[in-house]
């Protein structure tokens, strides 16, 4: 009798940016004081750090 393996699907997260769906294991991750924020890459992680200076910067006005 041959046996059936389940394949099982890794976690998979959006990116904060641009909402690609990524396995959890490859994201990369910040984690903030009540969550944790997912990025694909470096460069989805440096585009949300510069909205997020932008956003800082305007709100000091």
């Amino acid at each position: 009798m041959i046996e059936k393996k389940k394949i099982i699907e890794p976690e998979k997260v959006a990116c904060e940016v641009c909402l690609k769906e990524i396995p959890l294991s490859e994201a990369a991750s910040v984690k903030a004081t009540d969550y944790i924020v997912y990025y694909c890459g470096l460069e989805c992680y440096d585009k949300w750090k510069k909205q997020a200076e932008k956003t800082e910067s305007s709100s000091d006005d």
